[in-house]
């Protein structure tokens, strides 16, 4: 009798291990690429009625439906990722030419005064949520500060924090920003206050659909594009700059428009909308139901201080704006704490002055990057 029992336990057991572990198969090219042309032709429709920043706004909402209703598991292929990275950073270092520095520099101090505001902000809002308890310093401090998303992320194992809260809480600020910046930047635009926008600097629009570049030579700004986005990503990893993909190609591409050597390389076109739905498509992917499951007791209390940190950059774009008479919008979409890549498109799509909401954006996520492991390492001290 008592030589059966453990045979039955036994006997049980192995059952449900065969399904205890099921781990996603991951999306095959082909079915990204497909998801990618649905993105565009969504964007395309949204284009129609008048959205702004469609193909950003359409690509993010059909990324998040599908990674909500399980169609989707895991994010965009790292390839794609980081040429969308690469081409982001190009088209930001290309609008920042000589004349557009020159026309910055009168408002350099109240840029840094505003951008230091942002981080003390969003630290402020952070140790607010600590103090309740519920989530650890470093992770509030880490899931708070805007800019550099990708390489906040990363650090978080190094600085004793929650990886996959910090990782919900970074790419759902970009994610509600990517959302809500387009419609207050048109809303805006179309305010008495904006006194016409900004042409863009990368070049003209041209709508020809192999236009691919802004300059008129399509081949020779291929080429050139091509080899700033691979020398700059190469080069941004061995100076182990923030988010590489990203930076390295961006300061590349500042080098070479303020040479006025080569023809314009800028991404225009399809090729600059095929970016945006990439952009879109990484946000909206991350937004899974596991992910919402494991923080749904904390999402209330983020949110809260999500709209404090957006609100309060609000006011600082709002007292800048007053303060050197630049456009209301442009100060806005500067200061907003989202995504390079997400603000880039919505500051594209409405024609706003990109050479200065990249030069504030940059160098608020450098200072980010570099500020905050400080800023954690102080508070695990004081906490001790």
């Amino acid at each position: 009798m008592s030589t059966t029992r453990p045979s039955l336990r036994t006997a049980q057991k192995p059952a449900p291990q065969v399904h205890e572990f099921r781990f996603p198969r991951p999306v095959p090219a082909w079915r990204w690429a497909l998801i990618a042309v649905g993105g565009y032709a969504a964007g395309l429709g949204a284009s129609a009625v008048g959205v702004p920043a469609p193909f950003l706004l359409s690509s993010l909402v059909l990324g998040a439906v599908l990674a909500l209703t399980g169609r989707v598991r895991g994010r965009l292929p790292g390839p794609l990722n980081r040429s969308s990275q690469a081409l982001v950073g190009a088209l930001m270092g290309s609008y920042l030419t000589a004349s557009a520095l020159v026309a910055a520099a009168p408002v350099a101090l109240p840029l840094t005064a505003v951008t230091a505001a942002t981080v003390a902000l969003s630290v402020a809002v952070a140790w607010f949520l600590a103090q309740r308890g519920s989530i650890s310093k470093p992770s509030a401090v880490l899931g708070m500060v805007p800019g550099g998303s990708a390489a906040i992320v990363s650090c978080a194992d190094e600085l004793k924090a929650d990886v996959r809260l910090v990782a919900f809480m970074q790419y759902l600020r970009v994610g509600l920003v990517a959302t809500t910046a387009p419609l207050v930047a048109h809303w805006m635009m179309s305010s008495p206050e904006r006194s016409g926008g900004q042409a863009s600097h990368g070049g003209p629009a041209h709508s020809g659909f192999l236009h691919l570049v802004a300059g008129s030579d399509q081949l020779t700004g291929l080429l050139v594009l091509v080899g700033v986005c691979a020398a700059g990503v190469l080069a941004g990893r061995r100076l182990r700059l923030p988010t590489p993909a990203l930076i390295g190609p961006m300061l590349l591409a500042l080098v070479v428009t303020l040479s006025g050597v080569l023809p314009g390389f800028a991404p225009a076109g399809i090729l600059q909308n095929a970016v945006f739905v990439l952009v879109g498509l990484d946000v909206g992917v991350r937004f899974t139901r596991d992910t919402l499951v494991r923080v749904r007791r904390l999402l209330p209390s983020i949110l809260v201080g999500m709209t404090a940190v957006c609100m309060g950059c609000a006011g600082l774009a709002w007292i800048f704006a007053k303060a050197t008479g630049t456009p209301v919008v442009d100060a806005y979409l500067a200061t907003t704490p989202g995504g390079i890549n997400a603000v880039l498109a919505t500051a594209v799509s409405g024609h706003a002055d990109v050479a200065l909401i990249s030069t504030v954006q940059s160098l608020r996520l450098l200072l980010v990057v570099l500020v905050t492991p400080l800023i954690i390492r102080r508070l695990a001290v004081s906490r001790a």
